[in-house]
């Protein structure tokens, strides 16, 4: 089936913040490419809800920091809907242990899902966009992982590198009608958190300028503007969404 809509495929978006950007653009009227690496019937639930706002929804499902099955995702997405016009970056592990007590195997596969998929789906799915003279990439980094943290040297690596790999690909592909973003979102808890039982996010929570913590639906609606004809002019940009935490100049 192939659809006149514009397609949307988000990696890990089978619960929190991933759901959350497919829920904003289902709403803004993208066809939705669901991709889990597990849990199926979490993609599935996802995918129904999308359908509920007037959409069409596939789930996707593959670990896409394997090179095969990123490929296989992005395929699977082509095929059935006839081309992917946004692509986002969401998928994402997060390891915590000192820096020398890192396997090789270890700090690879936080290479692999947390960079290499980004150049894996991108080089899969940018000849469409370029060939449409329209898309739009958005990947992901991290309060933490911009300033460097102790015990995720390798998230800070990979997660500066698409960084990189954003603006390249804002320079290279912006004269295609092609943008790319890169959004550090600051706490947020996952939806079954207590916050007022937990000690950690009790504390984030006095701290924060805004007097809140994120929810999903913030991160969905700045993808969903980046994803509109009016963010089109935003191009190259890392966009913090922390509630003030951290600013910049």
């Amino acid at each position: 089936m192939h659809s006149d809509r514009k397609t949307a495929l988000i990696t890990g978006s089978g619960q929190n913040i991933g759901r959350g950007i497919a829920s904003q653009l289902a709403q803004a009227g993208f066809n939705i490419i669901v991709n889990g690496s597990s849990n199926r019937d979490a993609a599935e639930a996802v995918a129904a809800e999308m359908r509920n706002h007037g959409v069409e929804a596939l789930v996707a499902m593959g670990n896409v920091g394997i090179k095969a099955e990123a490929e296989a995702v992005a395929k699977a997405g082509i095929d059935h809907f006839g081309r992917i016009d946004v692509l986002v970056n969401n998928a994402a592990i997060r390891p915590h242990g000192p820096f020398l007590d890192v396997s090789e195997d270890d700090w690879q596969k936080v290479m692999d899902v947390d960079l290499n998929a980004a150049i894996w789906l991108s080089r899969m799915i940018l000849p469409g966009m370029v060939a449409n003279g329209w898309g739009r990439i958005i990947s992901f980094s991290g309060m933490n992982a911009q300033r460097g943290y102790p015990g995720a040297s390798a998230v800070s690596v990979a997660k500066h590198a698409v960084w990189g790999l954003t603006k390249a690909f804002a320079v290279e592909f912006g004269a295609n009608g092609i943008t790319a973003n890169i959004i550090a979102p600051g706490t947020f808890p996952a939806n079954d958190v207590d916050i007022a039982k937990d000690a950690k996010f009790s504390a984030l929570l006095k701290a924060n300028p805004s007097g809140r913590l994120g929810h999903a639906e913030d991160i969905g609606g700045m993808v969903a503007y980046l994803c509109s004809d009016n963010g089109g002019f935003v191009n190259g940009q890392m966009l913090q969404i922390n509630g003030g935490v951290v600013m910049q100049f």
